[in-house]
C-alpha cells in the first residue's frame, strides 16, 4: 500500500515550536490527512511538554521525499472553518491542537461540518473561538502604558497585561497601527512585544514586577476618568461583565471605583436637583475647562481608552481626524469606511476620491483642511468576505458627540461643513432636514458657523447618470460657497 495513504500504527506525538505554533500545526496537519492518519493515532504537544518514551513524528517521517508522490491525496478545507480554527488554536485549552486536527479528518468526508453547531465538536471550537475573540477585546481595552523615557525624539512606553489566552503576538499590529508615534513594550507571561517605530519585535513573557507600576501620566488619568464617570450610568453587574474585577488591579483608574459607586446615588440626586436634559452626557459636557483635553492627540489616546465605547458591530480601530492642528476649515464625515479602517485615516475611500476631486474643483486644499468623522469607528455588517457599511444610531452618534466637540474646540475653524444627516446631528444634537438647510451658513450652539450638505457617498449611490451629475453640481457649489466664506473670514480678521 502506498505510504502517504496507509494508515501508520501506533501512537506519534507530534511537538510544535510553541503555543503559538499555527503554521507549524497546519502544515502537520496536512501532511497528517493526506497520510490519512486518523486523531486517534496522533496527540499534540508543545516544545518542553514532551514526554519520554513517545514517538516523535515529523512531517518528514511521513514523507520522507516532500512531493515524492504525486497521487497523494487533496485536503478538502472550507475557507471559514480553517479562519475559525486559526483564531481557536490560540486557546489555552491543550487540546485544542487534537480537536482542530480532529475537526479537519471529519471535515474530509463531512464537507458541511463546520455548519452545524450543534456538533460537539464545532460547539467545543466555536466557544474556543469566541473566547480568543473576547480576551482580544479585552487586551485591547484594557492595556495601560506607563511612560518611562524619552529617546531620539520618541517617547518610551511600557505596559503589563495579562490575558486568559495566547493571544500577544496576535494583537501586536493592533497596537503598532495604533500606537505608531511612540516607543512601547508590552511584557504578558507568556511573551513580550515591542515596537520602535520600524519594527514589531517578539522576545519572552516577563512577571509584573518588570514593568514600572505608575508614571506622571496616571494621576492626570484618573482625574479624567473621575470626571468622566457617570452615576445615571451605572449599572454594576454589567459594568464588571465588561470590566471583570481580574484586571482591575493593573488599571489606575480602578482604584477610583468603589468610592465613585459609593458618591453614585449622592451625585444623581444632585443631576437631578440641577433639571439636567441629558444625564447621559453631563458628566463629560460639565467638566471643568482644566480637565479637558489640551492636543488632538491627548484627546484621541483618551477616547481610545475608552471602556464604554459602543464595539457592537464596530471595528477595534479608532480613525483619527487628519489635517493642521488649526485649521480654518474642518470637514466632519458620518464614520470611517472599510478602505479608512485598513488605512487609519479618514476619507481615503470612493467618498474621499470624490471629494478630492471635489476639492480640486472648488480651490480647497487638503493640506490645509482638517478631516474628521462624526463616529469614530467602523460599523459595519458581514457578508462573506466583505464588510458592509451599517448607519450608526443615534445612541452611537451621541456617545461621540462630546469628543467631536472637544475636537472642534482644538482645531478652532472658521468654518464647520457637516457632510449627511449623521455629522449634522452630531453638531446640533438633533435630527437635522439636509435640504432645509443646505447651502446656508448656520451659526452653531457655540456661535461657531457651519454648513450643512450631503455626504460624497450619495453621490455614489444615485443610479442615474443625469441626476448624479446634477447633485454633483450641487454639491460642487456648496464647498464653493465654504471655500469663499473662509477666505473672507480670513481677510476680515
Amino acid at each position: 500500500m502506498n505510504m502517504m495513504t496507509a494508515p501508520i500504527q501506533g501512537a506519534y506525538r507530534i511537538t510544535l515550536a510553541s503555543e503559538v505554533d499555527r503554521d507549524g500545526w497546519r502544515d502537520h496537519a496536512r501532511r497528517l490527512l493526506q497520510a490519512g492518519i486518523a486523531p486517534e493515532q496522533v496527540t499534540w504537544t508543545v516544545e518542553g511538554r514532551r514526554e519520554a518514551g513517545e514517538l516523535d513524528l515529523s512531517p518528514s517521517a511521513i514523507f520522507p521525499e516532500q512531493g515524492s508522490d504525486p497521487i497523494a491525496p487533496p485536503v478538502r478545507i472550507s475557507k471559514t472553518l480553517l479562519s475559525l480554527i486559526n483564531t481557536a488554536l490560540l486557546h489555552s485549552n491543550e487540546d485544542r491542537f487534537d480537536l482542530a486536527y480532529r475537526i479537519l479528518y471529519r471535515a474530509q468526508s463531512i464537507p458541511g461540518l463546520h455548519r452545524n453547531p450543534a456538533d460537539p465538536d464545532m460547539l467545543k471550537l466555536n466557544r474556543h473561538a469566541k473566547a480568543i475573540r473576547r480576551d482580544i477585546h479585552k487586551m485591547h481595552a484594557f492595556v495601560r502604558f506607563r511612560k518611562i523615557g524619552d529617546s531620539a525624539g520618541r517617547e518610551q512606553f511600557v505596559a503589563w497585561f495579562e490575558p486568559d489566552h495566547h493571544i500577544t503576538q496576535a494583537v501586536a499590529p493592533f497596537f503598532r497601527n495604533r500606537f505608531t508615534g511612540m516607543d512601547w513594550l508590552i511584557v504578558t507571561p507568556g511573551a513580550s512585544i515591542a515596537w520602535d517605530g520600524q519594527k514589531l519585535s517578539v522576545g519572552p513573557g516577563g512577571c509584573k514586577d518588570d514593568v514600572p507600576q505608575e508614571d506622571v501620566i496616571e494621576a492626570e488619568w484618573r482625574t479624567y476618568y473621575a470626571n468622566i464617570f457617570n452615576p445615571a450610568r451605572v449599572k454594576i453587574g454589567a459594568m464588571k461583565s465588561e470590566m471583570p474585577m481580574k484586571y482591575w488591579k493593573n488599571l489606575p483608574e480602578a482604584e477610583l471605583i468603589p468610592s465613585l459607586l459609593e458618591q453614585a446615588g449622592t451625585r444623581v440626586e444632585a443631576m437631578v436637583a440641577r433639571g439636567q436634559e441629558d444625564m447621559l452626557f453631563e458628566d463629560r459636557m460639565d467638566k471643568p475647562a482644566a480637565n479637558l483635553p489640551t492636543s488632538l492627540d491627548q484627546l484621541y489616546t483618551l477616547l481610545e481608552q475608552q471602556t464604554d465605547a459602543p464595539m457592537e458591530k464596530f471595528s477595534d480601530r479608532l480613525v483619527r481626524g487628519i489635517g493642521p492642528d488649526h485649521a480654518d476649515l474642518m470637514i466632519i464625515g458620518e464614520q470611517p469606511g472599510d478602505q479608512e479602517d485598513r488605512e487609519g485615516r479618514p476619507f481615503v475611500g470612493p467618498a474621499g476620491q470624490l471629494l478630492d476631486r471635489v476639492f480640486e474643483e472648488t480651490g480647497i486644499d487638503r493640506q490645509q483642511t482638517f478631516l474628521t468623522n462624526a463616529v469614530k469607528r467602523f460599523k459595519y455588517t458581514q457578508r462573506g468576505k466583505r464588510r458592509l457599511h451599517e448607519t450608526p444610531n443615534v445612541g452611537e452618534i451621541n456617545y461621540y458627540r462630546w469628543w467631536i466637540e472637544q475636537e472642534i474646540r482644538l482645531v478652532d475653524p472658521r468654518l464647520v461643513v457637516a457632510l449627511g444627516a449623521t455629522a449634522a446631528r452630531s453638531l446640533t444634537g438633533k435630527p437635522v432636514k439636509i435640504s432645509r438647510h443646505r447651502g446656508e451658513i448656520l451659526s452653531g450652539a457655540d456661535g461657531r458657523s457651519i454648513l450643512i450638505t450631503v455626504h460624497p457617498s450619495y453621490l455614489l449611490r444615485i443610479p442615474d447618470e443625469q441626476g448624479r451629475q446634477v447633485e454633483y453640481a450641487k454639491f460642487v457649489r456648496d464647498l464653493q460657497l465654504a471655500n469663499q466664506f473662509v477666505r473672507q473670514e480670513r481677510t476680515s480678521r
